[in-house]
Order: structure tokens, then C-alpha cells, then sequence
């Protein structure tokens, strides 16, 4: 139903400079409370289509609509978690949490609490005082997913947030990051260029081309939830890591060596 529908692409253009286009002709429908995965290969346009979205920066061309408003902006309902924790060395844990409030100037024991409560779902219920020296690459990001659920936005969105970290740190953070978006308020964007990590992770899977970026592909993951790392074993998991290969590898071979 066109009530359900959150996010909206038609025609959308990106053009940064006269020869590079980084999204080219992007239609695709978000419905509310899914999770999207975007992959494709690395400077296909993920990124710039999820700022694009964010409102961080303006289109060139082609539609753009959040709730069936045009985005012109950063808007309160949209929250962006980067591909470092970006967090302020000089705060601890729940004070980086708190940053959304203080820029809003919201802070109040209520804030304060879910600042607290938010560590806690992220698993960092003992490192609230820790400053961000003091915890590894995987705690920081956490702290900055608790910071993103302390703005109270129900539209996130995610650009490689775990691409830097090990692959076994990475595996958990995706399994407590379903647990954590398992809200049918709540939609998900989530770039990556790991094809596993975006079929595990995704209601749907958008493959991109390579630049200037087009979604190709847009597949549905009919795999059951709660989902484990086992899962990608079966012959169900692999079944779509194939046809997302598939779709990439015919794209990749359009371009010129």
C-alpha cells in the first residue's frame, strides 16, 4: 500500500562534476519497517545514495520523497550511523550518547536514562564511564549505534558501519543489530559491499551497478527471523548470494577495461 511506503527514488541523479555521475536514473520503493541492504562495488554510488537520502547533500535531478515530502534536508526522523564511530575523544561512552540532546538541547534525566538504557540494549551496560580510548573498535561502534537510537529517528541509516572491524566481531554486531531494528517502525538502510553480510542482514537486497550507480536488482531475502550465523550454510542463503553474484557479474562485464 502507497501508506506504507517511507522512502521513494524516481529518476534520482547525482552529478558531482561534469564527468562524474555518481547515481544515474535510481528508482526504488522503501516500505516502512523493513531493512534494506545496498550492495555493490566499491564507488558504484552506496554512499552517496544513502546522503542523498540522509538529506546531508542535494540531488542534480529526479525525486526524492520521505513520507511523500520532498527531501530538501536533514530532518529529525533520519538518523546516520558513518563508517567510523566518530565519537569525541574527550567524552565517555554515555556522555558521546547524550550529543543528540545537547544539540537539541533536550538533556533531562528522562534523556539521561535512555542514554543509559541504549548502552545497555547494545551491550555496554559497563562501560558507560569508559572514554572511547578505552574500548575496542567493535565498543565504539556500539556506542555509536546507541547514539543513533538515542536520536529517536525511525528511519536509520547505516554506511558500512562494521566494514573496518574483524570479521568475527562483525558477525555479532549484525546478529545484535536485527535484534536491536526488530521494530516494524523502524526502517533500515545498511550500505556494505560484503554480499553475505547484505543478505543476512536484508528484507531485500538492492544490488547496485558500478558507477554511475543504478539499482539493477531489487530481491527479496524470504529467509526466516530471528536469523543466525549458521543460516549461511544452507543452500537457501547461497541460493541468493549466487543471484546476487549473478546480477553483479553482468553489470561488471558491461564496463570497458
Amino acid at each position: 500500500m502507497a501508506d506504507d511506503i517511507v522512502i521513494q527514488g524516481g529518476g534520482l541523479r547525482k552529478q558531482f562534476t561534469e564527468t562524474v555521475i555518481a547515481v544515474e536514473d535510481a528508482n526504488f520503493t522503501i516500505p516502512r519497517g523493513s531493512f534494506i541492504s545496498l550492495v555493490g562495488p566499491s564507488g558504484c554510488g552506496k554512499s552517496t545514495l544513502l546522503r542523498l537520502i540522509s538529506g546531508l547533500i542535494e540531488k542534480t535531478d529526479g525525486d526524492l520523497l520521505v513520507r511523500n515530502s520532498e527531501v530538501v534536508g536533514p530532518r529529525s526522523d533520519i538518523g546516520m550511523m558513518f563508517q567510523k564511530a566518530v565519537l569525541l575523544d574527550w567524552r565517555t561512552a554515555v556522555e558521546n550518547v547524550l550529543l543528540p540532546d545537547e544539540i537539541r538541547g533536550t538533556v533531562s534525566p528522562e534523556a539521561k536514562k535512555k542514554a543509559w538504557d541504549h548502552l545497555q540494549l547494545v551491550g555496554l551496560q559497563d562501560f558507560e564511564f569508559s572514554f572511547p580510548r578505552q574500548l575496542s573498535g567493535g565498543m565504539q561502534q556500539r556506542v555509536a549505534l546507541a547514539r543513533l537510537l538515542q536520536t529517536g529517528a525511525d528511519i536509520m541509516l547505516l554506511d558500512e558501519p562494521f566494514g573496518a572491524l574483524d570479521e568475527f566481531t562483525r558477525e555479532r554486531l549484525n546478529v545484535e543489530l536485527l535484534r536491536i531494528v526488530d521494530d516494524p517502525n523502524i526502517t533500515t538502510v545498511f550500505v556494505t559491499h560484503n554480499i553475505t553480510e547484505a543478505i543476512f542482514l536484508g528484507d531485500q537486497v538492492f544490488v547496485m551497478t558500478p558507477r554511475p550507480g543504478r539499482i539493477a536488482a531489487q530481491i527479496e531475502i524470504d529467509l526466516p527471523k530471528p536469523r543466525s550465523i549458521d543460516m549461511e550454510t544452507t543452500p537457501e542463503f547461497q541460493k541468493y548470494v549466487q543471484e546476487v553474484r549473478d546480477v553483479l557479474a553482468s553489470h561488471l562485464e558491461e564496463q570497458p577495461l
